[in-house]
């Protein structure tokens, strides 16, 4: 099992920046997704869920409205749009499988960071 995020960088207050998360060794569309951030001194925290076929997503509060979810089965990608970025941002994103356990995550990428300043 393989996840590979790109798309990370440094933008100004107000960017956009699109994540990508390559997924391989494994059936990807069979498995839902998510995106997690790490921010200096802060724990992990879940942006962003999405289920297997992309019909039923879910944000956490501070992101609503700025960031959007999606994934392509076709192409093993999943995807994380982020809009009207805020110095708040600024962290490492992560892609995670979510595993068969309650709010378990078995597999995750090495991270892309976003750090937004001016």
């Amino acid at each position: 099992v393989q996840l590979v995020e790109s798309g990370g960088g440094m933008v100004q207050p107000g960017g956009s920046l699109r994540l990508s998360c390559e997924a391989s060794g494994f059936t990807f569309s069979n498995y839902d997704m998510v995106w997690v951030r790490q921010a200096p001194g802060k724990g992990p925290e879940r942006v962003s869920y999405i289920n297997t076929d992309g019909g039923r997503t879910s944000y956490t509060d501070s992101v609503k409205g700025r960031f959007t979810i999606s994934r392509d089965n076709a192409k093993n990608t999943l995807y994380l749009q982020i809009d009207s970025l805020k110095r708040d941002d600024t962290a490492l994103y992560y892609c995670a499988r979510v595993g068969s356990g309650l709010g378990s995550y078995d597999y995750w990428g090495q991270g892309t960071q976003v750090t937004v300043s001016s």
